[in-house]
């Protein structure tokens, strides 16, 4: 018995440190985020994991993934990108501008992968599209240059519309930029555009109380992370105040948002899952393009818009990739 006893115990001694060995090899992506988990956020890291599963990769088993919430406050990511480093990650996925921004200041030689609605040439983030150059690569989901879209579907749902007001986060990276498709397309058509600015809980309620006094006929929310944070406070002073609301990503509409048109935001998460794990079997960002979304969605929330009153033409509905009723 002792004998049979020493055995296993020898056994014991000599496994515990192979399996520590083999932790301390499995490979780590640092996942840096703007926003904070739970919420919006979840079907988003489902899809990044779906994409390094596709590759080989299953989260604790051959990869582990860290993250890293800055909860909207985009002051924050500096430090956070900066843990990620000093940990010595494999690869850093950020998920929208102001991560990657982080992200690059940190560093030149880890890996870095993006999610971002910005464009990241004329940002400056990569050197071209097919040809990134250094440690950073990615998919450029296309969110702001959409706004023209985006003002054309909340005319149709609103054509009595003579005020349009944008909201947009003065604390964005790109405040103004991410402006000018909805600018552009309201001069072409005569569209009269009220822009207002919020960047804390505080100041979202408080341009919806303006909004209203002002009697603006429909709201179109520029992207940014921190207005995906603030979604259900978003979502909810709309209905409040009966300002019929266009959004850049599906998640606002199944909130209920009344309209929301985008890139799936699933799929470029699944692509940059798999772009993380094609890195981390050695493949070079530079070497790899930065990916443009295949699919969009037009999403319509048919029992808000029987709330506020309007009627939905029957060809919008048509053209809708999803229709919640």
């Amino acid at each position: 018995m002792r004998r049979r006893r020493f055995i296993t115990l020898l056994g014991s001694t000599v496994v515990l440190p192979f399996v520590a060995r083999a932790q301390q090899r499995m490979p780590v992506i640092g996942y840096l985020s703007a926003t904070a988990p739970g919420g919006y956020s979840t079907p988003l890291i489902t899809a990044f994991r779906q994409g390094l599963y596709e590759i080989g990769f299953a989260e604790d088993q051959n990869v582990a993934i860290e993250f890293r919430w800055a909860e909207g406050r985009y002051d924050r990511l500096p430090a956070l990108a900066a843990e990620l480093v000093n940990r010595g990650v494999g690869v850093i996925l950020a998920g929208s501008l102001p991560s990657a921004l982080a992200a690059k200041q940190a560093t030149s030689a880890i890996p870095i992968v993006f999610v971002m609605g910005a464009d990241p040439v004329k940002l400056g983030v990569v050197a071209s599209l097919n040809r990134p150059g250094g440690n950073i690569t990615g998919i450029y989901q296309y969110f702001g240059a959409l706004g023209g879209k985006r003002l054309e579907f909340i005319r149709e749902l609103v054509p009595s519309l003579a005020v349009l007001a944008a909201l947009s986060n003065p604390k964005n990276p790109n405040p103004d930029d991410h402006l000018d498709d909805i600018q552009a397309a309201a001069r072409a058509i005569g569209q009269q555009i009220d822009v207002v600015r919020a960047s804390s809980e505080s100041e979202i309620d408080a341009a919806f109380a303006r909004l209203a006094q002002r009697h603006d006929g429909a709201l179109l929310v520029a992207d940014d992370p921190f207005f995906s944070v603030r979604r259900d406070q978003i979502v909810a002073l709309a209905a409040r105040y009966a300002i019929p609301a266009s959004y850049y990503a599906r998640a606002f509409a199944l909130a209920g948002g009344l309209v929301s048109y985008g890139s799936s935001s699933n799929e470029t998460n699944r692509q940059a899952g798999i772009y993380a794990g094609r890195i981390l079997k050695g493949a070079k960002p530079s070497e790899l393009p930065v990916l443009l979304p295949a699919k969009f969605e037009l999403v319509i929330n048919l029992k808000t818009a029987k709330v506020l009153g309007l009627s939905v033409p029957s060809s919008l509905i048509a053209t809708a990739d999803e229709v919640i009723e």
